[in-house]
């Protein structure tokens, strides 16, 4: 069973002092003053006496950095604990390292129905393949076996597995001896995910809301839906994060369910979701090559798989506005966002275009963007979840991307500088456990993206991964250190604080306090980041460690 955590102390009035607070309302400030759940107070270090004898506790930062919490704006809760406990083969190195992992798993394992693991990706082991499945019924002594790909959008798995799912060798995406993909896997990953049984599932959710926790995240979106978890996955994290006894960020739920009438969106709120959104698939991802594409991959004779038409996008866009539900989807390929912006534009000729800008209607991923579709973006007033992330691990000339799309289709991949500049609104985050939780990770691979045109502001990339999730969700009110803010802000161990000048293609860094911006962290390649001391969620501490 998942432990308990004691229930945090009830909200109280708080002096943090003697640190850097990093604050648009004061970029000198170095302290702090919370009332319950909200800020109260930002200012210099000289006029925080006066609030001394008036507080519940009194915090000496002994020079930490006080910020805004993280918001991560594309989350898996569960899959993401799921794999912190259990198997994961993100630090496999071969093929012959995965296939022993996944014996000792199974060995270790001998309980479970199901042995379920996440995150290999054969791209970069010498042996260039996946497992088949005549390895893998010999690593799991014929037991079923669930093995998703890193981007989640294929799986292997054992023939005992697919024994479990009736008639699955006939759907769409089955290969006889490659990684499932399309409707078989959705058929077996339900099936797999059918036997996690609800104590395993709370702890895996407990286990993946310490871990943001511990990373300074005060905010999660759960991006689930139908063909990713299940209903009653979907609830349990929504309960496990409003149990005031769980100490750990906000969960805000996306259901990715398609809608066409009142009736379906009500259910949709029933649910607790605030929208139709997140990964409601227009295709699937490049690494699995189920992204959709206007041109064939460079190394395979297709373009990736469609989900969704322009039509379908339309129905549903209409009807989510008419509800006042956000919409939203996953897409990735240059075709699947056409789709998307063509449908949200169908969309705004039924309904109005200043509904659909205002409802701040959202795309996960957004990679592949053209000049056209860019554009659309910023008339439509689409939000752009994106996973700076993505670049890091698959970036570059020799990565991923390239491999799939050659060269110059992959330079222009997710182009943050491009969205900034045309005014589109962005959220960061992660997709774990496609990539970690990791936020000063995240911003760093914002500020270094690999392609130099695309490398945005240290400044701005830490605003949309603060501001920025909160803003996606309708909320301009929050992310931010001023008076009246929600008190969600985290504590952070780390070295000098730097100004980025203002050209951000050029790698110059000011610490001169006369700039009057509030400074952050070197995020230079290499360099350590930022240590979590204590995250703080609505004036509640969620996680803390001692400040030496």
């Amino acid at each position: 069973m998942s432990e308990r955590i004691p229930d945090p102390a009830p909200p109280r009035t708080v002096l943090l002092r003697g640190g850097e607070v990093h604050s648009p309302a004061d970029p000198f400030a170095t302290a702090m003053v919370v009332e319950g759940d909200r800020i109260a107070w930002v200012g210099e270090e000289g006029a925080a006496d006066s609030f001394a004898d008036g507080v519940d506790e009194v915090v000496h930062l002994e020079g930490a950095l006080v910020t805004p919490a993280f918001t991560d704006a594309h989350v898996h809760t569960t899959a993401t604990g799921l794999a912190l406990t259990g198997l994961d083969l993100a630090g496999a190195a071969t093929l012959s390292d995965a296939l022993a992992r996944i014996r000792a798993y199974a060995a270790a394992r001998p309980a479970d129905r199901v042995l379920l693991g996440h995150g290999w990706d054969s791209g970069d082991w010498p042996e260039g393949r996946p497992p088949s499945r005549t390895e893998l019924d010999a690593a799991t002594g014929g037991r079923p076996l669930y093995l998703t790909r890193v981007d989640v959008h294929s799986a292997v798995v054992t023939t005992a597995l697919l024994d479990l799912v009736p008639r699955v060798r006939e759907l769409p995406g089955f290969h006889a001896d490659a990684p499932l993909t399309e409707d078989a896997h959705h058929a077996v990953r339900a099936a797999a995910h059918a036997t996690v049984t609800p104590s395993q599932r709370a702890d895996a959710q407990a286990a993946a809301l310490a871990r943001a926790a511990s990373l300074g995240i005060g905010s999660i979106h759960e991006c689930a839906g139908p063909k990713i978890s299940s209903e009653d996955d979907f609830t349990a994290l929504l309960a496990l994060a409003a149990d005031s006894g769980v100490a750990g960020p906000r969960v805000v739920g996306y259901w990715a369910e398609l809608i066409a009438s009142a009736k379906e969106a009500e259910r949709i709120r029933e649910l607790g979701a605030i929208g139709a959104a997140g990964d409601l698939f227009v295709d699937g991802s490049l690494g699995s090559h189920t992204a959709h594409l206007h041109a064939p991959y460079a190394d395979a004779a297709h373009t990736g798989t469609a989900h969704l038409d322009a039509e379908a996008v339309a129905a549903h866009v209409a009807a989510c506005t008419e509800a006042g539900l956000q919409a939203g989807f996953h897409a990735i390929g240059d075709a699947a966002l056409t789709t998307v912006v063509d449908g949200v534009r169908a969309a705004a000729e039924r309904v109005g275009l200043d509904r659909i800008r205002a409802a701040r209607h959202r795309v996960e991923h957004a990679e592949m963007l053209t000049a056209t579709t860019l554009a659309g973006f910023a008339e439509l007033a689409l939000t752009a979840s994106v996973q700076p992330a993505f670049d890091a691990a698959w970036g570059g000339g020799e990565g991923m991307y390239a491999a799939r799309l050659g060269a110059d289709r992959a330079r222009t991949l997710n182009p943050y500088a491009a969205l900034l500049k045309a005014g589109v609104p962005l959220a960061l985050g992660s997709d774990s456990p496609v990539t970690p939780l990791d936020p000063w990770g995240t911003l760093r691979a914002a500020v270094f993206h690999r392609t130099r045109a695309h490398r945005i502001s240290a400044r701005a990339a830490f605003t949309a991964h603060t501001r920025g999730g909160w803003r996606a969700i309708g909320r301009d009110d929050a992310g931010v250190l001023v008076p009246g803010a929600p008190a969600d802000y985290a504590v952070w161990r780390t070295g000098e604080l730097i100004v980025q000048a203002l050209d951000e293609r050029v790698e110059r860094w000011s610490t001169d306090p006369r700039s009057g911006t509030p400074g952050l962290p070197d995020l230079t390649p290499g360099g350590d980041l930022p240590e979590c001391l204590a995250t703080v969620v609505g004036g509640r501490t969620v996680f803390a460690r001692p400040i030496e």
